[in-house]
C-alpha cells in the first residue's frame, strides 16, 4: 500500500500508514539522512555530504599510513619476544580494518541513499552487518591497547621473574578468543537492526512516480536497551581504566623498587622522576578516552534529538571518535626509544630492498 509521508518528528520516522519510533542513539545514517539527495550525483550533493566524503578519505589515508608504519615496526621478531609486541602487531592490523570498515560504512550510507534502485536484500545485508563489524574492530583495538598496558604492569610487578614465553602464549590466545567475546556481546545489534522502507506517492513530480526511501533502524525493548548501554560503557570505560591504572602501577611500582635500591632519594622524588619519564603512559589513555568519548555520547543520545539543529557538532563528533584508530604510531612508537629505533632500522632495511 502506498502512503503519503507525514512530517517527521525527532522521535518518529515513517508515514501515516507505518510509524516507527526511533531507538536510543544516533548513527551515521541518522546524521546524514536529511543531507543526502536521492538520484543526485556526488558533485551535486550538499556541502555536508562533500565535506564528510573528504574527511572520510583523509581518515582512511591517515589510517593506512599509520597501519603500514606500525606493521613495519612490529613485524620485527625482536619486538615480539613478549606479548606486547604481538598485541601491537595485531593492533596495527585491526586499526586498518576499523578505518576501512568505517569508510565502507560511509559510502554504503551515501550510495544506498543516492541510488534508490539498489536491491533491498543488499541494503538489508549492509544494514545488519556493517555497523556490528565496525564496532567489533573498534572495541577489539581498544582491548588490545589495554592488554599492552596490563602486560607492562605485570612485567614491572614480576621483574626478573617475568616469563616471556608464557606472555607470548597468552597473547596469542587472547587475540584468538577476544573477537568472539566481543562479537557475542554485540549479537543483539544484528538481531534488532532492520530496514524501514517508505513508499511516497509523488504524483506532483514531473515523473509522477512512487519514490522509495529506505532507512536502517534499530528497535530495542527496554531490557535490550539497558543491556546495550551497559555494553557500550563496558567496552569503552574498562579498557580505559585498565590503561590508566596499569600506567599508575608502573609509575608507583617502579618508584617503590628504585627507592629500595637507590635510597639517597626519597620515594616521592622517585615518583616525580617516574612521572617525568613515563608521562606518556598516563597522557595517552586520557587522550584516547577523550577522542573516543563522543562515540559513547552519541550512542546514548535520545532518539528525539533534532540532528539538524547541531548537524556539524554531531558530524565532527562522530568522525573524531574514530581517530584513535589512526594514532597507534603516534601513541606507542614515537614516545618509545626502542620502538622508534626499530622502526628506523626496519625502514632502512625496506629501503635497501627497494634499491636492490
Amino acid at each position: 500500500m502506498i502512503c503519503l509521508v507525514q512530517s517527521q518528528s525527532s522521535c518518529f520516522i515513517g508515514s501515516k500508514c507505518n510509524i516507527h519510533e526511533k531507538s536510543i542513539g544516533l548513527t551515521l545514517d541518522d546524521i546524514l539522512r536529511n543531507e543526502i539527495r536521492p538520484t543526485t550525483s556526488l558533485n551535486n550533493q550538499s556541502l555536508t555530504v562533500k565535506i564528510s566524503a573528504a574527511l572520510t578519505m583523509i581518515l582512511f589515508v591517515a589510517g593506512l599510513i599509520n597501519s603500514i608504519l606500525s606493521f613495519l615496526t612490529f613485524k620485527n621478531e625482536d619486538l615480539r619476544t613478549v606479548g606486547c609486541g604481538i598485541y601491537l602487531l595485531a593492533s596495527s592490523i585491526t586499526s586498518l580494518l576499523t578505518i576501512s570498515i568505517f569508510t565502507v560504512k560511509f559510502w554504503f550510507v551515501v550510495l544506498t541513499q543516492i541510488n534508490v534502485s539498489i536491491n533491498l536484500s543488499v541494503v538489508e545485508g549492509g544494514c545488519k552487518s556493517i555497523e556490528p563489524l565496525l564496532k567489533l574492530f573498534v572495541y577489539f583495538d581498544s582491548w588490545l591497547n589495554a592488554c599492552v598496558a596490563i602486560e607492562r604492569a605485570i612485567n614491572v610487578f614480576k621483574g626478573i621473574h617475568f616469563n616471556k614465553e608464557w606472555s607470548k602464549r597468552i597473547a596469542r590466545w587472547i587475540i584468538i578468543i577476544l573477537p568472539f567475546f566481543i562479537m557475542g556481546s554485540l549479537i543483539h545489534e544484528t538481531l534488532y537492526r532492520e530496514l524501514f522502507v517508505n513508499m511516497i506517492d509523488n504524483d506532483k513530480t514531473k515523473k509522477g512516480k512512487t519514490e522509495r526511501f529506505v532507512w536502517c533502524v534499530t528497535r530495542y525493548s527496554p531490557s535490550i536497551e539497558n543491556y546495550n548501554t551497559t555494553i557500550l560503557f563496558f567496552h569503552l570505560v574498562v579498557p580505559f581504566a585498565a590503561n590508566l591504572f596499569s600506567a599508575l602501577f608502573i609509575i608507583f611500582g617502579t618508584a617503590r623498587q628504585r627507592s629500595v635500591t637507590r635510597n639517597k632519594q626519597t620515594y616521592r622524588e622517585h615518583v616525580r622522576e617516574q612521572l617525568r619519564e613515563h608521562k606518556q603512559l598516563v597522557i595517552s589513555p586520557i587522550i584516547l578516552l577523550i577522542l573516543a568519548s563522543p562515540r559513547l555520547i552519541i550512542a546514548l543520545l535520545s532518539g528525539c534529538v533534532n540532528v539538524s539543529r547541531n548537524l556539524w557538532l554531531y558530524l565532527f563528533a562522530y568522525f573524531i571518535s574514530f581517530t584513535p584508530s589512526i594514532f597507534i604510531f603516534v601513541v606507542f612508537i614515537l614516545p618509545s626509544e626502542l620502538y622508534k629505533k626499530t622502526f628506523k632500522e626496519s625502514l632502512r632495511s625496506w629501503q635497501r630492498r627497494i634499491h636492490l
